[in-house]
């Protein structure tokens, strides 16, 4: 007798995607360790305490005055014989300060970028020219101050790309109802690595120089780049180790989140429609504003914020939620229309309301032909870039028809659409 297949999930601990959220902790580790390097070699790095290194010493000691101060010798030279740099107050907030510049610098376009290169190849760049950077911050400090304030900031650069790339991945890779566990798990890597370079950073510096706390956490980083490039893909449909219980465990659970999330356009179009209404009829009974002033308000309002939102669009793809509301938005905001020229037909010529609602519809339909040749020409030259001319160009469409109809609009009835009255001789 054939079994059923068996539909019991693998236990999530041993699944590929809490693998990925292990080196993702690690890739947290490395990038805050890394930031917080300098914070603790500084404090070698100007102090101008240091004693003259063992290389100053007099050459003409007794040889077994050397061997018996052998150990005390090796210790000297590893503190003593780096750089120490005569750094300000001033100079050294600007030096910290300057990778928070960075991760604000690449906030915004590294949602775009992602959607170029794709979330795994921009983490993962984002890691390695933060490591590498940290691997050359000693040797950048002796060439002067500015160039460590420009590699601070660049590190900046590279980390705030790999921080918000993450969620462009969790966004294909954790099922809804596993999210907060995957993410806690990614992001403690942060505190994990807070808290070990605060307490052997110190050791680090005293006992081989300041130098190896760069080195140290710049090579760690590289290692976890090399983890990263081989086990990290963007989605679990391409991933060639991941096993087929968790693939479809993980698709199952992200369709049935977007039956869900399907349907709320639909609400907020709704929802849009009746407010709309009631606030137009409202502006009318009490004089506030003309009739041909409420259609143009509400036209621009249906036409202006779904075309800023559709350009938002592709500059917010690292934010998962940012992107869902922006979607939502688009239909929704657009229903304003409903009370603007959509209804204006009723206002310049109730006579003819039905035949020309039936012409605007038709020239609807022409629309939606032309836009879906658009829309797949568009794409089929590059899905990433072509999504975005898409969302461009519908938003140039509609400025031309808000810039139109603000221009010809009119809610005066025409005198073609007039009743005429007939007279007895």
């Amino acid at each position: 007798m054939d079994e059923k297949p068996s539909t019991r999930k693998s236990p999530e601990f041993c699944s590929l995607r809490y693998g990925l959220a292990l080196i993702m902790h690690f890739s947290n580790f490395t990038m805050i360790t890394q930031r917080v390097s300098l914070s603790i070699a500084i404090i070698a790095m100007v102090n101008s305490t240091q004693q003259p290194g063992l290389f100053n010493t007099s050459t003409e000691r007794p040889l077994a005055f050397t061997f018996n101060h052998s150990n005390r010798s090796i210790k000297e030279f590893n503190t003593a014989e780096v750089s120490v740099y005569e750094w300000s107050p001033e100079t050294q907030g600007i030096i910290f300060s300057s990778i928070n510049y960075g991760i604000i610098l690449t906030l915004i376009p590294s949602g775009y970028l992602a959607g170029i290169f794709g979330a795994k190849q921009m983490l993962g760049a984002g890691l390695l020219i933060s490591s590498l950077l940290t691997l050359f911050t000693p040797l950048t400090a002796d060439f002067g101050v500015i160039l460590v304030i420009v590699i601070r900031t660049v590190q900046g650069m590279a980390q705030g790309m790999a921080w918000t790339g993450q969620f462009t991945i969790w966004a294909k890779w954790a099922p809804p109802l596993e999210r907060s566990k995957l993410t806690s798990i990614a992001g403690s890597g942060a505190a994990f690595g807070s808290f070990i370079i605060l307490c052997v950073g110190g050791l680090i510096s005293q006992a081989l120089g300041w130098p190896f706390i760069f080195y140290i956490f710049g090579s760690i980083g590289c290692v976890c780049c090399l983890l990263w490039f081989t086990v990290i893909y963007d989605d679990p449909l391409h991933h060639p180790c991941i096993s087929i219980r968790e693939k479809e465990h993980i698709v199952s659970s992200l369709v049935q989140q977007s039956g869900v999330l399907s349907s709320l356009p639909f609400i907020a179009a709704a929802s849009c429609t009746i407010l709309g209404g009631q606030l137009a009829d409202f502006l009318l009974s009490r004089n506030l504003l003309r009739l041909i002033t409420v259609r143009k308000l509400f036209s621009s309002l249906g036409l202006l914020l779904p075309s800023l939102c559709a350009v938002a669009l592709p500059f917010v793809a690292s934010s998962y939620t940012t992107t869902i509301i922006l979607l939502i938005l688009i239909p929704g905001t657009s229903n304003l229309c409903d009370s603007g020229f959509i209804i204006n037909t009723l206002d310049v010529a109730p006579r003819y309301a039905s035949f020309l609602m039936g012409i605007s519809r038709g020239f609807g339909l022409i629309a939606g032909i032309i836009s879906s040749t658009a829309t797949g020409f568009l794409i089929s030259q590059d899905s990433v870039s072509g999504w975005r001319n898409v969302f461009f160009l519908a938003a140039a469409v509609n400025m031309f028809g808000l810039v139109f109809y603000l221009t010809f609009g009119q809610a005066e009835i025409q005198h073609w659409a007039k009743e005429r009255t007939l007279t007895r001789l």
